[in-house]
């Protein structure tokens, strides 16, 4: 199945959908460290850090690639944007992995800036805010105004209205 060549949706559209998705992996990243805590039998939230943060890395992981790979998450639905590749073809799950390794460029140089600096929370949110403004201005720049992460890993946004359904009976 190939979907048609339609727009890139607005940036308002595309980064409303990403706001969507940050609430919803609010509830996914709950639920992983509530099943991390409970069968790791963790009784601080500092004790095993790491190992809970490497295991929220894989299940948001496994979500957004398993997601993607059938073409959209529920944010991307509400919002009518479908994940395809360059040829609008749906993608593998090998492009969904790859381009959720690249999306993290929205979030890995603030942090590593923070860390390295030594930055208090609040400068570091500052920082991260501003850096999330700039990379998704930047799409701006791309000649189908796709992100730089999408064009890297040969995937792309389109708008896609799901066909009607047939009437039953008829």
């Amino acid at each position: 199945m190939t979907v048609s060549c339609t727009p890139t949706p607005s940036l308002f559209r595309r980064m409303a959908c990403w706001m969507y998705e940050g609430l919803l992996m609010f509830g996914v990243v709950f639920l992983a460290g509530y099943l991390f805590g409970t069968l790791s039998q963790t009784k601080n939230a500092l004790d095993n850090r790491h190992a809970l943060q490497t295991f929220v890395f894989v299940v948001v992981g496994i979500y957004f690639v398993w997601f993607w790979a059938k073409g959209q998450t529920l944010a991307m639905k509400t919002w009518n944007i479908r994940m395809v590749d360059v040829n609008g073809a749906p993608i593998t799950q090998q492009r969904a992995l790859l381009r959720y390794l690249l999306s993290w460029l929205w979030f890995l140089p603030p942090l590593l800036v923070s860390w390295l600096l030594g930055l208090p929370a609040r400068e570091s949110a500052v920082l991260a805010v501003g850096w999330v403004a700039i990379w998704a201005i930047l799409a701006n720049f791309h000649p189908t105004r796709q992100f730089w992460h999408d064009a890297w890993a040969g995937t792309r946004l389109v708008t896609w209205v799901p066909p009607a359904r047939a009437k039953r009976g008829t």
